[in-house]
């Protein structure tokens, strides 16, 4: 098992951390070459041993941003407590960058919106109209600024938009809910320093983004319930506003739901009086209308009722639309 924990870690340190975060290169490196380590590890179910994972559990028991000698210290005196952890923690990359490539696909909803979310984490992405928005082209130039009625936000989702830009307006969201296995409560300081964990460090600019995100949740805090979204997603959309479009989202979130379960469940909220809205990975599902080549297909598909809207990053760094162009936003 210990050699199963070695070549996950090898394989991160060498291929996913590079160009990202020289801290979790060592620290991986180091469990690579670290029996000791990697045997606490190897403790922790497969399924929640990965090494952003364990990283950000350490570092949200204490363990800081140190060199790797003073980490393997914190994880060989805390190991139960870091195991216990893990074994009851999931990723929740709650990104609200995310919400970038959908704005355009929003703005193609008439409002006011009731906006659902499946796999919420904190609900971060529930805020399309409390964020500012700046489309930059290759070059960091602006192309396009959003932002929301009552002036500039503290969190300002920047990406790079490929082509043509669509028309786009803010939402006028009304009702904010969302389901999750472990719902996050952005205002409990315990959850905050859980998603504040999750990003890498080096990150600086996403980690200001997903902080300031947070005081706003913390602000006027979502309705988020725990639990299956097959179980739940019926009573909690009856929940909605009769007179608000509602729109459920299911932004990178899929991927991680078994096969069957994702198939069901994406039949289920077809069958609902709502849109979705959704970013997967183009062979996930093959709903796509039109359909889409995986092979060739850059990045992740957006989509509005399985109808393809646009190419994006999966955390929304960059996109490029392909249904048609508008009028830019100014």
């Amino acid at each position: 098992m210990t050699d199963a924990v070695q070549q996950r870690y090898a394989r991160f340190a060498e291929q996913e951390a590079p160009g990202r975060s020289d801290l979790y290169v060592e620290w991986a490196a180091g469990v690579a070459a670290d029996r000791e380590v990697q045997g606490i590890l190897a403790r922790i179910p497969e399924n929640r041993r990965q090494p952003p994972l364990v990283f950000a559990v350490t570092r949200m028991l204490g363990a800081g941003l140190v060199g790797y000698d003073a980490w393997r210290e914190f994880v060989v005196v805390r190991a139960d407590e870091i195991v216990a952890e893990c074994t009851g923690r999931r990723l929740q990359t709650n990104e609200p960058l995310r919400l970038a490539p959908l704005l355009p696909v929003l703005s193609e909803i008439d409002g006011p919106i009731a906006l659902l979310e499946i796999g919420a984490s904190a609900g971060l992405c529930l805020y399309p109209d409390r964020y500012s928005y700046r489309f930059v082209d290759a070059d960091g130039r602006l192309r396009a600024s959003l932002d929301p009625v009552d002036g500039p936000s503290s969190v300002v989702l920047e990406s790079r938009v490929e082509g043509e830009l669509p028309a786009m307006r803010m939402p006028e969201v009304v009702w904010r809910a969302g389901i999750d296995l472990a719902p996050l409560d952005a205002r409990v300081e315990r959850d905050r320093g859980w998603l504040q964990g999750l990003v890498w460090p080096g990150e600086e600019g996403r980690e200001r983004r997903v902080t300031a995100a947070l005081d706003i949740a913390a602000f006027d805090p979502p309705h988020l319930v725990a639990g299956d979204a097959l179980d739940r997603i019926d009573a909690l959309a009856a929940e909605a506003p009769a007179d608000a479009a509602l729109v459920i989202t299911t932004p990178g979130v899929l991927v991680h739901i078994p096969r069957e379960a994702r198939t069901a469940l994406v039949d289920r909220i077809r069958g609902l009086d709502a849109r979705w809205v959704t970013i997967d990975p183009p062979a996930l599902l093959d709903v796509w209308d039109p359909a889409v080549d995986p092979d060739t297909w850059p990045g992740f598909v957006v989509a509005l009722d399985a109808e393809v809207r646009a190419a994006s990053d999966p955390l929304g760094r960059w996109w490029e639309w392909r249904a048609g162009v508008g009028a830019t936003a100014t």
